[in-house]
């Protein structure tokens, strides 16, 4: 492997190396365009809601590397207006598992595009539960570190 200029550790982990990110942990990064905005010029409350469950849905796939579907949407707290022309950062964690389910929550960040404070917009937990190859609900791994079993 050939040093680049400028680069200080060439045998640090590369970022496609799977070992490199938290499996049950994601993040995803939106703009809200106007298309996805109400006449108050804020992000619909439904977009939200669907770009949360996609990140919820991606979180839980990576945990245990199955098809999984949304099976329950939990407590739901919009916290404040997220305004057309903003970023928006989703972070979604598996927090719990039971047998076949997993338990993610996801927080929406908000974040003006000339600052890099961020505000929390909304936050709230997603069920989805594994399903098998015959369609039915199938074993989830634990989360690393439970001491409950699950």
């Amino acid at each position: 492997m050939t040093e680049l200029p400028g680069s200080v550790n060439a045998t640090a982990i590369h970022p496609l190396d799977p070992s490199h990110f938290a499996p049950s942990e994601t993040r995803i990064t939106h703009v809200v365009f106007p298309g996805t905005t109400n006449h108050h010029g804020t992000l619909f409350g439904g977009e939200a809601l669907a770009y949360m469950d996609s990140a919820a849905f991606i979180a839980a796939t990576r945990h245990c590397r199955r098809k999984v579907v949304t099976r329950h949407l939990g407590a739901m707290e919009f916290r404040r207006p997220i305004p057309q022309g903003t970023l928006v950062e989703l972070i979604a964690r598996v927090v719990a598992t039971g047998r076949t389910s997993m338990t993610v929550r996801v927080d929406l960040l908000i974040e003006q595009m000339d600052s890099p404070a961020r505000e929390l917009g909304c936050t709230g937990t997603f069920v989805l539960v594994a399903l098998g190859d015959d369609g039915q609900p199938t074993d989830v791994p634990p989360l690393e570190g439970a001491t409950d079993g699950r």
